[in-house]
């Protein structure tokens, strides 16, 4: 394969795909030379792109707000903008529709909990084993304005991962139009991404921020700007704010750019026969491109007629502007970018309500010594960075062998990105070999990048959780995106030399891999089956132990006193269900023993303010309350269900899949407690409940009947 510096991008048909007239699609692309993408600050070939004269003289010299309406009328006739923000509200569709239909996985659960706690209490500091903060401090807001539910808990997740495509647009430079669609539309569509995208977890938030991040970045050192930097630091300070392995992408962007640099050098060399020429070379390259980048600065000019003022036959002018400029603003922005960063993320892992208090903005209960602004920065910096060295960067957590976890993440791919990865491969190829100067940098950077996350998420998660496996997909859909257009690309020119055999084959893969993502996406969409364990992780309860929790929340706001009972007991794994003192959970963290083994219920007896008490694993016969003050729901787990069926008189068990393939549950609910909700003010509350969250009925998207263990 030629060299991965960089090089042009021939179309399949021969013609250049620098926007040539054969990429009819690529519209205002095209006149903008969007196919050359080797514009890195060193190359000693600079590649970029000539400007348009037209599009330069009609750039508006006004105001930043005159320029952005200039570019956003620029961009209303764009097919390629057209393309991708339809792209977008199809995706963003994807994932709002019916997102409150599946049942909570354990562990948006347990995070959805301590929301509830932080909007009940105002409490709120960071606890590494639940990763960032970004997701409680939005949520508590979102609460309020819309209400707690499934549907708002998953929201920020869906709309996050939904604009992304959006992002495709600043790549302009680097990818031709077409592209550009493939790129939003592998974003929008990937089974996996869509599927995690409608669940309360980090992975797609960090993902998204930290990939819009980069390719702000890259729009930085594509149009010559420093404000594409201050974006980039906000999205990586969100990135770090929804999980702590957005340091894993920062690690992987240092890999990927080391060896895209070690390939230029080496091409170099090779070309001029010394490695030191080579690198003197890239540093003139990086001059040259910087030169251009402060070319007509404000802060180069006044440099300039200050110098000429001072010696009007000074030789050295332009250099001293060039210099003057470069030594005023690098440590200005950098300090600027650095600050950004620091204050995006601050403001997130600050402890609540400390910060409001520390700011004046909350009182300060009589008798506590009111916190400083000092200690609030401190803990918010410094503070949450050695918890999260403590429980993630020390090494407790992967003491694991590493051929399950890596099985674990392909078998993932496999079944929620195949199609994707399959055109990866394409891509990267196709891009290698097709060119004579070989694979763009952007096409290299994202395969290097996703092949690192392959060989390091193995080690650097936890548990086998196949959500890992997005940090893989999104980068690898860069290269997929070329692969894509290369199929679409040969299918087009066949088609147009009637070459019958190609355009079939061609025609071939693209209907099996509409069907490749159309498929999984229908099964994944909220499924909570076992037969899909290859995409879902296993602590997620079937949907239709849901029923179960909408009855005992419609039971628990008509009733007076204890609502749930959990009868507490001993299994081969420990203690399951009892909590000591049931208080305890009212503040992180939770007192035991054995409370998360009760998630994600808790989240739904929190919505419906459900009082809770539990017996301890030896009383849960004899322990339990006399008939006339046993709570009207009963929580238990199987092995105790045959003997609690002959003491709860008047009560219908349900067992329900509680661990999709390793655990269950039993609801005992009152029948005339039942009733009693679901006729007068209880029904409508009843109502209240399912309106947003009742999942379809029918297949395993939907809600399947609770089976009884006795007659109802």
């Amino acid at each position: 394969m030629s060299d991965p510096a960089g090089g042009s991008d021939p179309a399949p048909d021969g013609t250049p795909a620098d926007g040539g007239a054969a990429d009819a699609d690529a519209g205002p692309d095209a006149a903008a030379g969007t196919g050359e993408c080797d514009t890195s600050p060193a190359d000693s070939e600079s590649t970029a792109p000539t400007p348009d004269p037209a599009a330069t003289a009609s750039t508006p010299a006004g105001s930043p707000l005159d320029r952005l309406t200039a570019a956003i009328d620029d961009r209303v006739g764009d097919p390629t903008t057209v393309a991708v923000v339809l792209i977008v509200v199809g995706g963003l569709l994807l994932r709002t529709v019916e997102l409150g239909a599946r049942i909570f996985h354990w562990d948006e659960g347990r995070v959805g909990y301590w929301i509830l706690r932080f909007d009940a209490t105002g409490e709120f500091f960071y606890r590494p084993i639940i990763h960032g903060p970004f997701l409680p401090v939005v949520n508590n807001v979102l609460f309020d304005i819309i209400g707690a539910s499934d549907f708002a808990a998953r929201l920020p997740v869906a709309v996050v991962g939904g604009l992304l495509p959006l992002s495709v647009l600043l790549l302009r430079d680097r990818l031709r139009g077409r592209e550009q669609v493939a790129l939003a539309l592998l974003l929008a569509v990937d089974p996996l991404l869509v599927y995690y995208g409608r669940f309360m977890r980090g992975d797609v938030l960090v993902g998204s921020f930290c990939v819009a991040a980069f390719v702000l970045v890259v729009y930085a050192v594509d149009s010559k700007r420093t404000l594409p930097l201050f974006g980039s630091a906000v999205l990586l300070g969100l990135g770090f704010t929804a999980k702590e392995n957005a340091l894993v992408y920062l690690a992987c962007f240092l890999g990927a750019g080391f060896l895209l640099l070690d390939h230029r050098v080496l091409r170099s060399a090779r070309r001029t026969g010394s490695l030191v020429d080579a690198l003197i070379g890239e540093v003139v390259a990086l001059g040259h491109y910087l030169d251009d980048w402060t070319a007509g600065s404000r802060t180069r000019g006044v440099i300039e007629r200050l110098v000429r003022k001072r010696d009007p036959d000074a030789a050295y002018v332009s250099e001293a502007g060039y210099l003057g400029h470069l030594a005023v603003w690098i440590p200005l922005g950098a300090v600027g970018v650095a600050a950004t960063f620091l204050l995006t993320t601050a403001f997130f892992y600050a402890p609540r309500p400390d910060v409001w208090q520390a700011l004046g903005l909350a009182s300060v209960p009589a008798g506590t010594t009111p916190p400083t602004l000092g200690g609030v920065w401190y803990e918010a910096t410094w503070g949450a960075g050695e918890k999260f060295w403590g429980t993630w960067a020390s090494g407790n957590h992967s003491g694991h062998p590493y051929a399950p976890f890596l099985y674990d993440i392909l078998e993932t791919m496999a079944y929620g990105s195949g199609v994707l990865v399959v055109f990866a491969a394409v891509g990267f190829l196709a891009d290698g070999y097709g060119t004579e100067r070989g694979t763009r940098p952007l096409v290299a950077f994202a395969t290097y990048w996703g092949l690192a996350s392959v060989v390091g998420y193995p080690v650097a998660t936890d548990i086998q959780a196949p959500w890992a496996a997005v940090h893989i997909t999104l980068p690898l859909a860069i290269p997929a995106a070329v692969g894509l257009t290369y199929i679409v690309d040969t299918l087009d020119v066949s088609i147009t030399r009637d070459d019958a055999v190609t355009a079939a084959l061609a025609g071939v893969i693209v209907l099996a891999a509409v069907a490749g993502v159309v498929a999984p996406t229908a099964d994944y969409w909220n499924s909570a089956s076992a037969e899909d364990k290859q995409v879902l992780q296993w602590a997620q309860p079937e949907n239709a132990y849901k029923q179960a929790l909408q009855d005992a929340g419609a039971v628990a706001r008509n009733n007076e006193g204890t609502d749930v009972l959990w009868v507490g007991t001993s299994t081969t794994r420990g203690t399951r269900l009892y909590v000591s003192d049931e208080s305890s959970v009212d503040r992180m963290p939770p007192g035991g023993p054995s409370w998360h083994s009760r998630l994600p219920t808790p989240w739904y007896l929190e919505l419906h303010d459900a009082e809770v008490t539990s017996t301890p694993p030896e009383a849960r016969f004899d322990g339990l309350p006399p008939a006339d003050e046993m709570p009207p729901v009963v929580i238990a787990k199987p092995q105790d269900a045959d003997r609690l069926t002959t003491m709860l008189d008047g009560y219908t068990a349900r067992e329900y899949d509680y661990r999709l393939w390793t655990e269950h549950i039993v609801v005992f609910i009152d029948d005339e407690a039942l009733a009693n909700a679901r006729s007068g003010s209880g029904a409508s509350a009843s109502v209240d409940v399912a309106t947003d969250d009742t999942a379809p009925d029918g297949d395993r998207r939907g809600a399947l009947a609770g089976r009884p263990l006795t007659p109802a």
